[in-house]
């Protein structure tokens, strides 16, 4: 049993005690998000941006995130992964949620899938969780619907949307959901929502109030090309160490000093005697002469 699952995160709720989250898309860095301690990996639809260069999540394909996610649950070991379910691959009728969110998990090893909407969506919540699959939800500014709201912009301004706010985030819960991501939702808002829950919630740009905090791993990383978001904080510039790395790569490969000896089997040469007699060869190299020491 996994050191995080829906069960030990609940319970760090109960305890007042903040959930870490991340989003991630492959094993090698999933291996150190868990070897660092981090509560919850989410493997987002975000990939269809920080991953494939598309300008929004719109374009990803159950496919991809079956893929991504398999990499990224071969990599943990305590973390709990939650698993994006794409646009449209939940949205047609609760029959399309439940098949491809079991399908998800059996072909990935992930721990939960999560869906973007709130009352509207309870349907395919209940559905999903009949089936004993841990469902997180997602209100607030949900990526996959941006159209819809013309742009990516804070929700729950004013009286009417923040109790419509409330209201989803009632409605996932007695759904079924475990836990709720709120995106871009006013800190005050998503305090109160956070008392009112049972369930934990996932901040993202809603303030301190939530029971955890989650961040997009380049955005933290300050991988991200151009302008991030008001709510990210770099907590690192990998970006920039990269490039110098690539960069001195690029130059050392060029000016020859890479490789050097230190990087070379020179030990498992073939003696000169050995390689006179193949270059002067006009047959095939017998490459069976050549010893290893």
């Amino acid at each position: 049993m996994k050191q995080n699952n829906v069960v030990t995160l609940a319970a760090m709720k109960a305890r007042g005690e903040k959930i870490s989250q991340l989003t991630c898309y492959d094993y090698s860095t999933a291996r150190l998000m868990d070897q660092a301690g981090i509560n919850m990996i989410l493997v987002g639809d975000s990939l269809g941006m920080t991953m494939q260069g598309y300008s929004d999540t719109l374009p990803v394909t159950l496919e991809e995130m079956i893929l991504y996610g398999r990499s990224v649950a071969r990599g943990c070991r305590n973390a709990f992964v939650v698993l994006d379910m794409p646009f449209m691959s939940y949205q047609v009728s609760p029959e399309q949620a439940l098949a491809n969110a079991g399908r998800m998990m059996k072909e990935t090893g992930v721990d939960g899938v999560k869906l973007e909407g709130g009352e509207g969506i309870c349907p395919q919540i209940r559905a999903i969780t009949a089936a004993g699959i841990p469902v997180c939800a997602h209100v607030g500014m949900t990526p996959q619907s941006y159209h819809a709201f013309g742009g990516f912009t804070v929700q729950g301004k004013g009286e009417a949307g923040a109790a419509r706010l409330l209201k989803d985030a009632l409605t996932v819960q007695e759904a079924g959901a475990f836990a709720v991501v709120l995106e871009c939702v006013p800190p005050k808002l998503a305090a109160l929502i956070s008392r009112k829950l049972d369930i934990i919630t996932i901040g993202i740009g809603a303030g301190g109030g939530c029971d955890g905090q989650v961040l997009v791993y380049q955005d933290m990383l300050g991988i991200t090309e151009g302008q991030t978001p008001k709510f990210v904080k770099a907590f690192a510039q990998v970006g920039q160490q990269m490039m110098e790395a690539f960069q001195a790569y690029d130059s050392q490969v060029k000016s020859g000093a890479f490789p050097a000896p230190a990087q070379t089997y020179a030990k498992s040469d073939c003696g000169d005697e050995v390689l006179n007699r193949l270059d002067e060869s006009q047959s095939a190299p017998l490459l069976s002469v050549c010893s290893t020491q």
